[in-house]
């Protein structure tokens, strides 16, 4: 894992998340264009989303059976495809269908992930999941401020037509540029699908889960909903004005990339409640945006740092104490990503249509206590799954020595 290997995967990853989430900051232009009424637009979000629910479900664990690189490259491909899609849509349902179909294979990213654990030396893995992780952020982000400009200068369907541009390209790098990932004794695919499901039985994987269903939830509830308030009074902020502040966030989710070496040295639990915490109180600074620009910056950077951090320490966990299905693994845990984004962006429009900004701010901070009472309630779990059972043992004797002895 060399320095130009971690750029290819992180621009990989940045890329395709892009695809999902490259329209936030266009909702009402795509909405008033395709005829898609305003308590609806969260669905532009939400559909990619699904997409990318079922594709974690039966593409993802593909990565534990074949080459990864060439299933980074088939999958780049077809983003490329549903984003080409999308940017031609004469109407709503095929600009949908587009949409749908990009966020299925923008699971290239849990593939990537998955690659770049496979691939790590175990002192290492922390950091390169921090550094391939955080082209997600910046793909999320990032994303927002070029569609926004690209929106501004030539409508938004350039910002789709750009992906689709950048999704081909990639394809063709991952295959001349990285090196191949032939599993050497690979099981059978309906034996990976049924141990994606008995994951869910597994006390630490389903509690950092949770975690991540509120986390992303919140963070939907945030970037799918902003851009109304901010078009609309007293602000009235173009297109480009509003995706600039995604450079808020990625400062915020850059800030975090070091978390994964706080995982390497042991203190990933205690990253994830700190951040946990973190989130709950960007809710207030976020929820001042209708009298105050600045505060929703600060919001904005400290709720994007709490993201990044829990997502790196979450995958650091579940790829540490599952070391031989990362693909399945990273596959199964995202799924509780894609549910969580998918709610926040289709609530967040509708309660805004309802409420004006307090209902998306309740909403948004009744979401991140919900992850940090999660984090609270599973903490005796993951100290005893997540330890070495070698080390497990050793505390056991320790304990039964002592107790003993105090007996005495």
């Amino acid at each position: 894992m060399n320095g130009r290997t971690r750029l290819l995967l992180a621009v990989v990853c940045g890329v395709a998340v892009a695809s999902v989430y490259a329209g936030q900051p266009v909702l009402g232009p795509m909405g008033h264009d395709l005829g898609v009424p305003a308590d609806s637009l969260g669905w532009f979000v939400a559909t990619g989303q699904l997409g990318y629910l079922a594709g974690l479900v039966l593409l993802v664990p593909l990565g534990d059976l074949l080459d990864r690189r060439r299933l980074i490259a088939a999958h780049l491909a077809l983003v490329a495809a549903g984003t080409a899609i999308t940017a031609a849509a004469p109407v709503a349902w095929a600009a949908f269908s587009g949409l749908a179909a990009a966020g299925v294979f923008a699971v290239v990213v849990q593939t990537t992930v998955a690659y770049t654990a496979s691939i790590s030396p175990p002192a290492e893995r922390g950091r390169n999941l921090g550094i391939v992780t955080s082209g997600v952020v910046i793909g999320i982000l990032g994303a927002r401020v070029i569609a926004g400009v690209l929106a501004d200068l030539w409508g938004w369907r350039s910002v789709y037509l750009a992906l689709a541009l950048l999704a081909a390209v990639l394809a063709l790098l991952t295959l001349t540029l990285l090196p191949a990932d032939v599993r050497p004794d690979p099981a059978r695919y309906g034996q990976v699908l049924r141990s994606f499901g008995g994951l869910f039985a597994q006390p630490v994987f389903l509690g950092r889960g949770l975690i991540a269903f509120f986390l992303f939830a919140s963070f939907g509830t945030l970037w799918s909903g902003m851009a109304l308030p901010l078009a609309g009074a007293p602000w009235h902020l173009s297109e480009a004005q509003i995706g600039l502040f995604g450079v808020a966030g990625l400062a915020g989710a850059l800030g975090a990339a070091r978390s994964g070496r706080w995982g390497d040295a042991g203190h990933a639990r205690l990253v994830t409640g700190l951040a946990l915490a973190l989130l709950l109180a960007s809710w207030l600074a976020v929820g001042q945006l209708s009298w105050s620009l600045p505060l929703l910056v600060l919001g904005v950077i400290l709720l994007d740092f709490a993201v990044q951090a829990v997502h790196v320490s979450n995958q650091h966990t579940l790829t540490a104490a599952i070391p031989d299905r990362t693909s399945t693994t990273i596959g199964a845990y995202m799924v509780f990503y894609s549910l969580g984004s998918a709610l926040g962006a289709a609530a967040t429009t509708a309660l805004f249509d309802a409420a004006g900004w307090i209902g998306p701010t309740v909403l948004g901070a009744t979401l991140a206590l919900c992850a940090l009472a999660t984090w609270a309630f599973s903490a005796e779990v993951e100290r005893n799954r997540c330890q070495p059972p070698a080390g497990r043992r050793v505390r056991g004797r320790l304990a039964a020595r002592f107790g003993s002895s105090h007996s005495t």
